[in-house]
């Protein structure tokens, strides 16, 4: 049998070379050129990508001899970077101003996640003054701006059509062509101040609008046209809603009642009614809830925080939600699985709350961050500010509190040992004066950008964007 040894022995340096690091990699790639061979074989770099980042574009990474390694390098730079957020050489920060009003919300049209050549990252942001702009967030210019209307209340983004909506004080809710600016259509809630919500289900994009007059309204997307209308809460103001990753569930709930319990939606009955079922529905057993999220890797999993019996303390809770069908009928079944009281001292109506994995709670109250297990353990706590936390995003990445002391704080993610993730304080950014401002109201970020509304005194909010280097 024949065998070219000089294959199997560039195999077996292979092998040696998959237990190095990236720096032994590049030392090793100058010894020799068979050295080097080895050292740049497109499989070493695309492991340790994949092992250090799960969540990589291989598609897109994946176009030729040594790409991987470029990504793997370009990669690790934005990381570098990140973690020590040194102004002018890590990172530049830019002002958006055009904003006449308060911001009251913000979304990354283009945001970049895996692929980090160098695209633009495009945030767009909704204001009182009844605009709403779009913004190059590396070159810290103004796309386009939609005319004014009504103050808006709320955007979202349908992240599968790059189509806007929003809603404003006159319950009027509008989609925008997210390329343009344009205005694609309208539908009209006569009720103000509607909680939006867009998702994909079944092959079909829909939108769901809470009002506040406790109506759930199941729209097309982007058409706007109605699906179902359904009053949840009589007169009661919808201002929790969540869907799950997967879009099987809904829930929609009054944040702060006491005489209301959230409720869980099986999506579909909202977005394909049939003419005589009411929509699949059940309440859940708390009341006086304050924040809701479900675990990204866990869609049937839902996490509420809410008050306890005697409401001197908030509580969170965890429940499992599932399907039971039979012949002639359908229910939801909802069983809580985990609760524990939050070490908070007091009841804290401003919550915050984001979850991570299938086993990671991020809690925000006052100016304090706590990171908790699935099962009440306290993993860590951070009181790098100094006035209460008013807004959180988190990533795979990263975590990024913005607070009303003018700074955002940004930590990061590290795998331990035991496989488990741990969450480190890394950086303050800091976002201008306290005489001109009142702190940060907003948040949002991507791979390799951050973007956060300022409060402004004269009423005239502006976003500050934080790009960093690669």
């Amino acid at each position: 049998m024949d065998f070219d040894s000089s294959n199997l022995s560039l195999d077996c340096l292979i092998l040696i070379f998959s237990y190095f690091d990236e720096d032994d990699l590049i030392r090793a790639s100058g010894v020799c050129k068979f050295w080097h061979e080895a050292a740049v074989t497109p499989w070493l770099w695309r492991q340790m990508s994949l092992q250090r980042w799960t969540f990589c574009n291989v598609t897109r990474s994946e176009c030729g001899k040594g790409s991987w390694k470029t990504y793997y390098l370009q990669r690790s730079r934005l990381e570098h970077n990140m973690e020590t957020g040194r102004s002018g050489a890590d990172y530049t920060c830019r002002s958006l101003r055009g904003h006449t009003g308060s911001v009251v919300g913000l979304v990354y049209l283009v945001g970049s996640e895996a692929d980090v050549s160098g695209s633009a990252s495009v945030v767009c942001s909704a204001s009182t003054d009844g605009t709403v702009r779009a913004w190059d967030v590396q070159q810290g210019v103004q796309l386009w701006a939609t005319p004014a209307q009504s103050p808006l209340c709320e955007i979202t983004l349908d992240p599968k059509l790059g189509t806007l909506f929003t809603s404003d004080t006159t319950g009027r809710v509008s989609a925008w062509d997210g390329l343009s600016g344009r205005e694609v259509a309208t539908f009209s809630t006569s009720s103000s101040g509607c909680r939006l919500l867009a998702y994909s289900t079944e092959g079909r994009s829909v939108l769901v609008a809470g009002t506040g007059r406790g109506s759930l309204y199941t729209l097309t997307s982007p058409s706007l046209s109605q699906l179902s209308h359904h009053v949840v809460f009589d007169t009661f103001k919808i201002d929790l809603l969540s869907s799950s990753p997967d879009r099987k569930w809904l829930l929609a709930g009054i944040q702060g009642s006491a005489d209301t319990s959230p409720k869980v939606f099986f999506s579909e009955s909202l977005s394909c009614p049939s003419e005589d079922d009411s929509p699949l529905c059940q309440s859940l057993p708390i009341s006086g809830c304050c924040a809701a999220a479900f675990l990204p890797s866990e869609p049937a999993r839902l996490v509420l925080i809410h008050n306890t019996h005697n409401r001197s303390n908030n509580a969170l809770s965890v429940f499992s939600i599932s399907l039971k069908k039979s012949k002639y009928q359908a229910d939801i079944l909802v069983q809580q699985v985990e609760t524990f009281q939050l070490a908070v001292g007091t009841r804290q109506p401003d919550v915050l709350l984001q979850t991570q994995g299938s086993d990671t709670l991020l809690v925000a109250t006052a100016n304090t961050l706590r990171v908790y297990t699935l099962k009440g353990v306290l993993l860590a706590s951070f009181e790098d500010h100094t006035q209460p936390i008013a807004a959180l995003c988190a990533d795979s990445f990263r975590v990024v509190t913005a607070s009303r002391d003018l700074s955002l704080r940004v930590l990061t993610w590290k795998k331990e040992t035991n496989t488990q993730r741990a969450l480190h304080s890394k950086f303050h950014l800091l976002g201008g004066s306290h005489t001109m401002s009142r702190g940060f109201t907003k948040v949002a970020c991507d791979y390799v950008s951050i973007v956060a509304s300022v409060q402004s005194v004269n009423g005239n909010d502006v976003l500050k964007a934080y790009s960093f280097n690669s």
